[in-house]
């Protein structure tokens, strides 16, 4: 990889003199002349950026992960195009010092009215470094859960259930509570129900736990158990859990559930109606 950059550099300096040896020699165009060599010049420092991208994704690509690979390659890309625009500049006989005065003036004026932005690219330093989730992963973030389609410096997209595209800024993750849906090769499915005080309650946990047993997609281990949660004034409070795959968990979900009331029917256990409380009746003022 360091001989390619080697290469890469000696190639970009052999055509940028031939390109000026050859102006020399010619003398045509005086003052169209310097301009078209910076243009080639830029335009073949394009060139080897996007070589360069290129080759950086294929060095990192199995190294580390898809955020880093694209946070290198940007890296790159705009240092190559940088050096080759200030030479540029330099051969068409701008002194570089006014313009970065001038940029240190903006600077200044731009940095009062940018701290939230410099706040988000910190923060995604941070998240680069701890590394919570992946592109491609399913997460949850203040009651937005989606799917990571990109890591910028900035801020990271999400793609929700519905198609929509959720921009969540740096800051608001760094501090918020973020759950990993999908960090772990397995995932917990958790039903809660209630069911009459005069049931059978040894049958019910029995059946429940057999049904998810049975069911296709719930895993052997770890076993499938349903125990008693709480007393609640509509009956008494049960959980069922069981665990899949983490590729195939709405299927066994929606499977366990239709599994569940039909197994549950069928021993003649009955689900606790919800209560409902009749709210007294207001008499209209006179």
């Amino acid at each position: 990889m360091t001989n390619d950059w080697l290469r890469a550099g000696e190639s970009l300096r052999a055509g940028w003199a031939w390109l000026q040896a050859q102006w020399s020699a010619n003398g045509v165009l005086v003052v169209a002349g310097p301009w078209l060599v910076a243009l080639l010049g830029f335009a073949l420092a394009l060139a080897v950026a996007q070589w360069a991208w290129r080759l950086v994704g294929r060095a990192l690509r199995d190294r580390t992960n898809v955020q880093v690979v694209t946070l290198a390659q940007r890296a790159v890309w705009w240092g190559i195009v940088g050096l080759a625009g200030s030479s540029a500049l330099r051969s068409l006989g701008f002194e570089l010092s006014l313009f970065l005065g001038a940029a240190g003036i903006v600077t200044v004026s731009v940095g009062f009215a940018s701290q939230t932005a410099a706040s988000n690219l910190i923060s995604g330093l941070f998240l680069l470094a701890e590394r919570p989730f992946l592109v491609g992963d399913l997460i949850s973030v203040g009651g937005t859960t989606g799917e990571v389609v990109a890591v910028d410096l900035l801020s990271v997209k999400l793609r929700t259930f519905d198609n929509r595209l959720v921009r969540i800024p740096n800051e608001t993750l760094l501090k918020s509570e973020i759950a990993n849906l999908t960090h772990y090769a397995i995932r917990r499915i958790d039903f809660v129900f209630m069911v009459p005080y005069d049931a059978d309650h040894d049958l019910v946990r029995a059946t429940a736990a057999q049904i998810a047993d049975d069911t296709l997609g719930v895993l052997d281990e770890p076993r499938p158990f349903c125990h008693f949660e709480d007393f609640a004034l509509e009956g008494a409070k049960y959980q069922l859990s069981a665990w899949s795959v983490r590729a195939e968990f709405f299927e066994t979900r929606n499977r366990l559930a239709r599994e569940l009331l039909l197994g549950l029917a069928t021993k003649g256990v009955k689900f606790a109606p919800p209560l409902r409380v009749a709210a007294p009746s207001v008499p209209p003022e006179p």
